[in-house]
Order: structure tokens, then C-alpha cells, then sequence
């Protein structure tokens, strides 16, 4: 093989490696852009990352639990009495809240002697911790309309809930999603409890 024969095929295999690497780049760019864009999708239509603060939920959530919020489920179906929900709190642009579903769109929602009353039945529930001593402004009847919830806090002590007329009633376009897992702390990881 002469020399320029050699210079040829060192210059091909030169520009062969060049190629591949090119290709390595381009393809892993390619998927790093399509896995990013997959992340994106999954934070704005899936699922939420979101840190509770303060005890307006205790015991059920606690200061500083990290959960993930469900943001694809109340696309099909509505929210249910007893759902941890995260909604925006309308007060401050990018402030939420997380409180527990009490009243549906329709019904009647009236706070007497501590107890909570839907559409004049006493509800049944094991979720607040302690009898409601301020019922705020459901000491009057409440009527929701067709896409509002009532909504409280499992700490009924201290949670800024429906019950607050800066909160009120939360309108169905609020809702960011339903919280349905605990990630952290460690030992607090699980499900959380809605029914």
C-alpha cells in the first residue's frame, strides 16, 4: 500500500470517527430535549411536587411534607367529598392551599354547635380534630353553585378554610389537582387517607 493510499484511508477513518461522534452528540441532545420535554409535560398536566406549611391539616399532613399532587385525575371526574385538594388561593397570585373537600356543588353547608350539616344532615366524618369553636361565616346557611366546594382544614383550630371570607367558597377553575401521595419525610411515605 503506498503511502498516499495510507494518508487516504487514515483521512476516511478520521473523518468516520468525526461522524460518529457527531451522531453521538446530535442523538444524545436529541433525547436529553425529548426527556426534558416529557419532565415538562409530566409538571404541568400530570403531577405537582408541593411542600405543606404550616398545621391547618395535622394530624393527616404535617409542616414540611412533601407530596405530589394528582393534576391529570379532575380532568375526567370530578372532585369528591373528603378529597385532599390543593387549590389556588385567590387572595395571592402564586399562593395554594391545601385543604379537604366538606361541601359539593349544590348542597347547603351550615356549621351549628361545632358539628358541620349538608343540606340539614349531620356529617359523618373522623377528619377534624376537634369540635369547630369559630364557624365563620357558615353560621349562616352556605349554598354552593354549580362548581364551588366547601372546603376545610383537619386542624379546624387554625385553618384559614371556607369558613374565612377571604377564602370562601372554591370555584372548580382553582383546583390545581388532588394530593395523593406523602414522599417525604421518610416516615411519614404513603398514601394519603380521603376516605
Amino acid at each position: 500500500m503506498t503511502r498516499e493510499e495510507k494518508s487516504a484511508m487514515s483521512a476516511g477513518r478520521r473523518r468516520n470517527r468525526r461522524r460518529y461522534y457527531a451522531y453521538e452528540i446530535g442523538s444524545t441532545f436529541v433525547y436529553g430535549l425529548l426527556l426534558f420535554l416529557v419532565c415538562l409535560a409530566v409538571i404541568f398536566f400530570v403531577a405537582q411536587k408541593t411542600v405543606v406549611e404550616g398545621g391547618s391539616m395535622l394530624p393527616t399532613l404535617a409542616d414540611g411534607d412533601n407530596l405530589i399532587v394528582d393534576k391529570l385525575s379532575y380532568r375526567f371526574t370530578e372532585p369528591r367529598r373528603y378529597d385532599i385538594i390543593v387549590f389556588h388561593y385567590p387572595e395571592e397570585e402564586d399562593s395554594y392551599y391545601i385543604k379537604r373537600v366538606i361541601g359539593l356543588p349544590g348542597e347547603t353547608v351550615l356549621i351549628e354547635d361545632g358539628q358541620i350539616y349538608i343540606d340539614g344532615v349531620l356529617l359523618e366524618e373522623n377528619y377534624g380534630n376537634a369540635p369547630i369553636e369559630n364557624p365563620g361565616r357558615a353560621i349562616s346557611l352556605i349554598t354552593l353553585g354549580e362548581d364551588e366546594y366547601f372546603v376545610l382544614g383537619d386542624n379546624r383550630k387554625v385553618s384559614a378554610d371556607s369558613r374565612d371570607p377571604a377564602v370562601g367558597n372554591v370555584s372548580r377553575d382553582q383546583i390545581v389537582g388532588k394530593a395523593f401521595v406523602c414522599i417525604y419525610p421518610f416516615d411519614r411515605i404513603g398514601l394519603l387517607r380521603h376516605q
